[in-house]
């Protein structure tokens, strides 16, 4: 039995989150359903991240097995099968059959996007934000954010975690022409976190509290602190990082 991996983008406006939830359209319930047209058999994948409702991803990875070799043309006809609104940008065999595309990752980078004058072209793809912001700030919350690895206050209820201890290993704030990026790395994530970070932020720096607030708000480890009131649309997961030469292409034939 051999373990792949799809490596996808999607427009998460077009789903109601990436993981599996009965016949609710969702990233992963339209990679089981393609997988089992193209390999003629219900096949299964395990995703590596679970981004919500409108969440967006430049890169991310499902995980399936398959014990012959793969048509010739797979990517194609995946893409073939697949709505518009997900790609299979590579697909992806993994040298370890026991691979597990969650597990495996050494860290997620995620990049919320926000534009400050009205855009008809970013709606649904950036957050709309025409408020005073003092750069300073940001680039000081930011930084603050790498001083600790405790991050109760930015995780959503009702979650399953174990632990709120999060190692952040980038926090910056990047000027894109008219729009502002907030970029984060981290070896995992809390549920809601980077929307938390985000508002949380946004809050500091816009005026309506304090600079010394936003580390009361971070040793609180009360969600109630923080702010989670900016938009799924504006939240990109860009890049998953695993260990060197876990797999190997599988590129389709010419």
């Amino acid at each position: 039995m051999a373990r792949y991996l799809l490596e996808v983008a999607y427009d998460g406006t077009a789903f109601h989150g990436s993981q599996v939830q009965g016949d609710t359209p969702t990233v992963q319930l339209a990679l089981n359903r393609a997988l089992s047209v193209l390999l003629r058999k219900e096949t299964i994948t395990v995703g590596a991240s679970r981004t919500d409702e409108g969440v967006h991803a430049l890169e991310s990875y499902f995980h399936f097995d398959h014990e012959e070799p793969l048509h010739l043309h797979f990517r194609y006809k995946m893409n073939a099968i697949l709505p518009g609104t997900v790609t299979v940008k590579r697909v992806l065999l993994a040298h370890d059959p026991e691979f597990n595309a969650r597990f495996a990752a050494l860290s997620r980078r995620y990049r919320y996007r926000i534009y400050h004058q009205k855009d008809p072209f970013l709606q649904n793809r950036a957050l709309y934000y025409p408020f005073r912001i003092d750069m300073e700030m940001l680039r000081e919350t930011a930084a603050v954010l790498k001083e600790y690895t405790d991050f109760e206050s930015f995780s959503k209820r009702n979650t399953q975690t174990f632990t709120f201890n999060c190692n952040i290993l980038d926090s910056h704030w990047e000027q894109h022409g008219a729009e502002l990026h907030y970029v984060v790395e981290a070896n995992r994530f809390l549920r809601g976190m980077v929307r938390g970070l985000v508002g949380t932020q946004l809050k500091i720096a816009g005026g309506k509290r304090p600079m010394d607030d936003f580390r009361r708000i971070i040793e609180a480890k009360d969600c109630r602190q923080a702010y989670f009131n900016v938009p799924g649309h504006g939240l990109y997961l860009e890049h998953i990082a695993y260990p060197a030469d876990s797999f190997t292409e599988v590129e389709d034939q010419r």
